[in-house]
């Protein structure tokens, strides 16, 4: 059976029902409680995970710009694989108004919400990768923007390196997205996540949540 016809499962109907799916799931599962990125280790804390310090992540900003502490170095935020403005551009709402005009449309309300393409990160680097498309790094490029995580957000020419780690489950979400919706991804980007779907095979880890969220749509289906 071939990955794509297996991660054919949509679980959430928005994106708030998503993170309230995945909150719990994560809450379940302590040994799931690392970040995507940097594999950097959180725990909730009242009512948000936060960021257990450890080597394995070292905030490139410790402060914002008015010199107060930058929170979002210390909180894990549910974010997205493939962004928004990626699956939605190609949407009419999209384009009358960005994200906002598409809050009510049926299909990026399920496209938003599918957690085949949610992840716990951290959310400074969240808000560095914005919209940067996934790239390999160049040949002896130097890591060292958040200390010991293998990550780095290049701004200058736009482009986003991930972690050997995490290349595999960007991959396969990203092939999900393009086949379960439809999604227009250039020659060079589709090519790049073949090669990582291949390169990068699913590990324990990723199989057992993304049984999880098949599991669960068998569970949905069987309510109705």
């Amino acid at each position: 059976m071939s990955i794509l016809v297996i991660l054919q499962i949509s679980l959430a109907d928005s994106f708030a029902t998503a993170k309230t799916t995945l909150i719990q799931f994560l809450q379940d599962n302590p040994h799931y409680q690392r970040d995507f990125y940097c594999n950097t280790p959180f725990r909730w804390v009242k009512n948000s995970f936060q960021i257990i310090p450890s080597p394995s992540y070292t905030p490139r900003n410790r402060y914002t710009k008015e010199g107060k502490i930058n929170l979002r170095a210390r909180q894990i935020e549910l974010e997205h694989i493939m962004p928004a403005h990626t699956f939605g551009k190609h949407l009419a709402c999209w384009k009358r108004g960005g994200r906002r005009e598409c809050a009510n449309d049926s299909l990026f309300k399920k496209m938003e919400g599918d957690l085949q393409n949610i992840v716990p990160t951290i959310g400074e680097i969240n808000a560095d990768r914005g919209n940067l498309p996934f790239r390999e790094a160049p040949r002896r490029w130097l890591l060292n923007q958040y200390g010991q995580c293998k990550v780095y957000a290049n701004f200058k020419d736009k482009e986003f390196y991930p972690a050997n780690y995490s290349k595999g489950w960007i991959a396969r979400s990203y092939l999900y997205m393009e086949k379960t919706y439809k999604i227009r991804l250039s020659k060079t980007e589709r090519q790049l996540m073949q090669r990582w779907d291949k390169m990068y095979p699913m590990d324990k880890k990723e199989r057992d949540f993304r049984n999880f969220l098949r599991v669960q749509k068998m569970q949905k289906l069987m309510r109705f």
